[in-house]
């Protein structure tokens, strides 16, 4: 261990170094601090100083107070909310586009449809671009750009300009959907990330709801130009609020930076730790987030369950096209009023939120600390019970949405399939990301391009399936559908354990996962043994485990300190140190920004 040299190569005083305070970024390290502690290395290329978090780093985004912590979880989620409204906002105004432009429903839908096409590509881009350059930076760029399109289409000349910038807009503003789970991961202890992922994970749920309330009454009022201009005023102030208070909170990124910055203050080598041995590689890196989502849809567990979220997703956005054939063609009612249909499905939402954060995720909890790691398929069975409510919520709906029912009836239908859906979303992806662990961020990538996909299809085809059908067998087909899906949880929590041995990334990812638990089982009896380690620290006391944990910190620990769980947990959480194929570590690497939050045995 070498001493990092404190002499600057530079004429300039050593407080210059020290990073500005500013609003985005009120928590900063004294430079003389950072350049006073004792690096790994000697500073050379070949064997650079190794830049990781000092003890009680006020640079660390995990040691930012409290409040703030959940403040950047409520402009994250706040930001998603506000992408999500403007996929469904638009609805608001296709009855003024209509008669401005002319054209049949099914064109104007598509408005809808090519905005969702965005979420199932714009994530392949910006989930490595923020590997790359941070989260601060990729969120200002998607929220600037997804401002521009929503207001260019203001001004747009013909229907054809009108989907193309709804497309881009969809495009750009996906940032969220992929990057807002690694945000809660970066910013909240392992005991938050539960409450953190359920409190966040309403927004993409209620963004689509909530839309066409405001989309129809601003529709109704003021015709659909001024639709566009309410998206666009929404994200416009979001965006600046993201300028003024949103911090980068990759870890990645900011000791990246630090290591610079001693590099240029000193004139030797630093690398951040993950660097060290092998650079982060651009060109690798995109090209395995654009390619390799779509070979995981060909294992059987992750087609199958992401057909099962896809078609519950793709209801969710057919409504946009139905509810304004069986509220305002049927019932007279206008687009504002129409939109106030869809509160029973938020309702729902929030109800299966509620759920998760007092039964769902604590039940988990308490299997993981008296047993170990529960496996996989403990996760699918809130979508048991979920499965079945949605498909009543489905039914109920379609026997109850013609005229000659009272309104009420079909809108509280809605709650069991908000409630259902949210349940089924959660517990299903809980279940791929725990069977493919290092893989896990591909599994993700693929169903969230899979379930965009049937998103954005879905409602293309409604007006006409409810003109054939009619209303009620029109209504009913999203029921067939789901409920020919409700066994696929029971079949896998039944043969899961037996088709993911048969599956060659499931398997790898259990044989991979099973061989690092023990080797850091074992680094943590040696710890425990010297008296060096205690439950947090590695080996020496330099820093604490993960670069993250510090004394004191408020964690969840299970009742044994050997536990499958925590110690997975510290495996993929020092997934620079472990020993990984590139292929693996490049997965891992993409991962923690999804699906730590959702592997932690504290998380849902």
């Amino acid at each position: 261990m070498e001493t990092a040299h404190t002499r600057l190569a530079t004429e300039l005083p050593i407080e210059s170094y020290t990073l500005p305070r500013r609003p985005w970024r009120r928590y900063v390290t004294s430079f003389e601090d950072i350049l006073d502690h004792h690096y790994k290395g000697a500073g050379t290329e070949s064997d650079p100083y190794v830049v990781d978090w000092l003890r009680d780093d006020a640079e660390d985004p995990q040691n930012f107070p409290a409040s703030y912590k959940w403040f950047q979880v409520g402009l994250t989620s706040l930001l998603t909310l506000a992408v999500t409204l403007a996929s469904s906002g638009y609805a608001g105004g296709i009855k003024s586009l209509m008669i401005e432009f002319g054209g049949s429903s099914e064109l104007w839908v598509g408005g809808v449809s090519l905005f969702v096409l965005g979420f199932a590509f714009g994530p392949l881009l910006w989930a490595p671009t923020s590997e790359v350059f941070g989260r601060r930076i990729v969120y200002l760029v998607s929220c600037f750009f997804l401002t521009l399109w929503l207001a260019v289409t203001i001004v747009a000349p013909n229907p054809a300009a009108i989907l193309v910038f709804r497309g881009l807009s969809g495009f750009f503003g996906s940032s969220p959907l992929t990057n807002a789970g690694g945000t809660v991961s970066d910013l909240l202890t392992a005991e938050q990330r539960g409450i953190g992922m359920a409190l966040f994970s309403a927004a993409p749920f209620l963004g689509p709801a909530l839309g066409p309330i405001s989309g129809g009454y601003i529709g109704d009022a003021a015709g659909w130009k001024w639709v566009m201009g309410f998206l666009a005023i929404l994200c416009g102030v979001v965006f600046v609020v993201l300028v003024l208070f949103t911090p980068e909170t990759y870890a990645p990124t900011l000791l990246r930076q630090r290591a610079e910055r001693l590099s240029k203050a000193t004139g030797k080598v630093y690398r951040y730790r993950g660097d060290a041995q092998k650079p982060l590689e651009v060109i690798p890196l995109f090209r395995a987030a654009l390619l390799r989502p779509w070979r995981f849809l060909l294992e059987p567990v992750v087609l199958i369950l992401s057909i099962y979220i896809s078609i519950i997703y793709g209801t969710l956005y057919l409504n946009f096209a139905a509810y304004p054939i069986i509220f305002q063609q049927m019932r007279g009612w206008s687009s504002g009023e129409q939109g106030l249909a869809f509160l029973g499905i938020a309702g729902g939402v929030v109800i299966a939120i509620t759920v998760v954060l007092l039964m769902v995720n604590k039940a988990y909890v308490k299997a993981s600390q008296q047993k170990g790691t529960p496996p996989p398929e403990e996760r699918l069975q809130p979508a048991f019970m979920a499965g079945v409510i949605c498909v009543v919520g489905l039914a109920g709906f379609a026997a109850t949405c013609g005229p000659n029912v009272h309104w009420i009836a079909s809108i509280l239908f809605g709650i069991p399939f908000g409630f259902g859906m949210v349940l089924i979303f959660l517990s299903t992806m809980g279940y791929l990301v725990d069977s493919y662990t290092i893989y896990a961020a591909s599994v993700l990538a693929a169903n969230s391009v899979l379930r965009s996909l049937f998103g954005a299809a879905f409602p293309l085809f409604t007006p006409k399936m409810y003109e054939r059908l009619g209303v009620h067998w029109a209504a009913a087909i999203p029921g067939f559908l789901a409920f020919a899906c409700v066994p696929f949880p029971l079949i896998f929590y039944k043969y899961g354990a037996a088709i993911r041995a048969r599956s060659k990334y499931a398997a790898d990812a259990e044989r991979t996962m099973k061989r690092l638990t023990e080797e850091r089982r074992a680094e943590l009896e040696e710890e425990e043994a010297a008296g060096k380690s205690g439950d947090l620290y590695v080996a020496g006391g330099e820093k604490p485990a993960l670069g993250r944990v510090k004394t004191g910190a408020s964690i969840t620990r299970p009742s044994h300190p050997k536990n499958d769980a925590w110690i997975q947990w510290r495996v993929l959480a020092e997934r620079d140190e472990v020993d990984l194929s590139d292929e693996q570590r490049m997965s891992v690497q993409q991962g923690a920004r999804e699906f730590a939050p959702y592997h932690h045995p504290s998380s849902v």
